[in-house]
């Protein structure tokens, strides 16, 4: 059994435009927003797991937020994700892709009745050299 993955980082909860925006003090680039504070809370934690998901080695967590300097529109809180619940929730989740065909060849693949989706799924195992779905 795999050992629980506790993570927490302090964010910066901007509320802007009739929404908020998520920036990580410790994770550059990992940003996230919401309509609500709940919902940006969510979403920072999905955003969060996703960022630190492949990683090896962890960032240090700022811990002292007084040095942090916030503006009158913003909070900061700290975000926890339990990384091993994260990646059993998102490991083989379908994701919907929007792709684009000619007509012709859309015509011809409907006519033979053919899966769009499983024919994907194959290329792209086939072309990366997957055997197998993730489990």
């Amino acid at each position: 059994m795999k050992k629980e993955i506790l993570l927490t980082y302090p964010a910066i909860f901007t509320y802007e435009d009739d929404q908020y925006w998520v920036e990580f003090v410790d994770l550059k680039g990992c940003f996230s927003d919401g309509k609500t504070l709940a919902e940006a809370m969510e979403n920072a934690k999905e955003a969060m797991g996703l960022f630190l998901e492949d990683l090896e080695e962890y960032p240090k967590c700022t811990t002292d937020i007084k040095k942090i300097k916030l503006e009158d529109n913003q909070i900061i809180s700290f975000v926890t994700i339990n990384l091993e619940e994260h990646r059993k929730k998102y490991e083989n989740k379908s994701v919907k892709k929007t792709l684009s065909i000619p007509a012709w060849l859309n015509t011809m693949a409907e006519k033979e009745n053919i899966n769009f989706s499983q024919l994907l799924q194959k290329a792209l195992m086939d072309t990366l050299n997957v055997d197998k779905l993730r489990k």
